[in-house]
């Protein structure tokens, strides 16, 4: 295991190793974070819980999530995974509905649709650089803010003069990147990356004007009184998004709940402008022109790639690339790694 330092970082405390560079695969809770989900599981562990406590933590992570995607708090709906919930809206939009992507989108914004074939539901792709001149002749948009590959950024101002209806994932951008999304139809996001959540959070917030969305997961948590829902017809759902709840992972809940609360209390401008400017340095330093991205994708040789690992930097391989990812945890020590394994030799 990698030795950890305790880092201190826009008021918390994280237990970082340095070189850790791979929050968008899986960030680092703060001590804050993990000391509530470990005690969470130390009562549940004596059997000093009920299943009702954790509605609290439902609500604040929902509405946690909501500040950071600028979203009213009863447009979004909670749910486990992107997939999932991007799901109910593939499965809700009207036969023939033709969808445009990113060309190598994150398949679980583009699977769900793709499932609906039978239905007459096309999914065309598009390269990054020609998407806004491909959106005519199409009746949903669907787009990561920050692409999974290479965190190249969405037009979001471009995206919404286009007039058309779009489907926007947040799950590397939220967090990081100020968002004020509540003109789009539907913005979904996990919260394990980074939000610094156990996984098995995710979110959906729904426009009114968005088509309607069949609850195709109903069950009891979704009723309007949850636990006067348990059993027995008929239907009674919340009303609204809500109604599309799943009943909740508990212990992720909890643990959302500290860390979505937490950022949205922050300055999400110096939070961008610290995990940009951390891995616009790498690019600048290596030659490259910068991206205002909080991660960046290297073209790296075997070599390369063999002494970033051995320097201890901890990244990813997409899209057969490098991935390396800056959140506000991470310092210039994070930097010199990466530029001291590369330099020249």
């Amino acid at each position: 295991m990698a030795q950890t330092t305790r880092r201190v970082a826009f008021g918390e405390r994280f237990d970082v190793p340095t070189g850790y560079l791979n929050t968008a695969s899986i960030g680092i809770p703060s001590v804050t974070v993990a000391d509530a989900v470990a005690l969470a599981v130390a009562e549940w562990r004596v059997g000093a819980t009920v299943p009702p406590q954790y509605d609290r933590y439902v609500a604040a992570a929902r509405a946690g999530w909501a500040r950071l995607v600028g979203v009213p708090a009863e447009r979004v709906a909670s749910g486990a995974s992107v997939s999932q919930v991007v799901g109910l809206v593939a499965a809700s939009v009207p036969d023939g509905t033709r969808v445009l992507a990113v060309e190598n989108e994150f398949t679980s914004v583009t699977f769900p649709f793709a499932a609906q074939e039978n239905r007459g539901v096309k999914v065309t792709e598009a390269p990054a650089r020609d998407l806004l001149d491909a959106v005519a002749g199409h009746d949903l948009v669907v787009v990561s803010v920050a692409q999974s590959a290479d965190g190249a950024l969405v037009d979001l101002d471009a995206l919404r003069a286009m007039g058309k209806p779009v489907l926007l994932d947040v799950s590397q951008a939220a967090g990081w990147l100020p968002l004020r999304l509540d003109w789009a139809d539907y913005v979904v996001g996990a919260g394990y990356k980074w939000l610094f959540a156990p996984r098995g959070a995710a979110w959906l917030a729904v426009h009114q004007d968005a088509w309607a969305l069949t609850p195709h997961a109903a069950n009891w948590y979704a009723g309007e009184d949850p636990w006067d829902s348990v059993y027995g017809l008929p239907l009674r759902l919340a009303a609204g998004p809500r109604g599309l709840d799943l009943s909740p992972a508990w212990f992720t809940q909890v643990g959302a709940a500290a860390s979505t609360e937490w950022l949205a209390s922050l300055d999400l401008a110096r939070v961008r402008d610290h995990c940009a400017g951390l891995a616009d340095t790498v690019l600048t330093e290596l030659g490259h022109d910068t991206a205002d991205s909080a991660i960046i994708s290297l073209d790296l040789s075997t070599d390369q790639a063999e002494r970033l690992a051995r320097a201890g930097v901890v990244g990813s391989i997409r899209a057969g690339r490098t991935r390396l990812s800056f959140h506000l945890y991470n310092t210039e020590d994070d930097v010199d790694r990466v530029l001291g394994a590369l330099a020249t030799r």
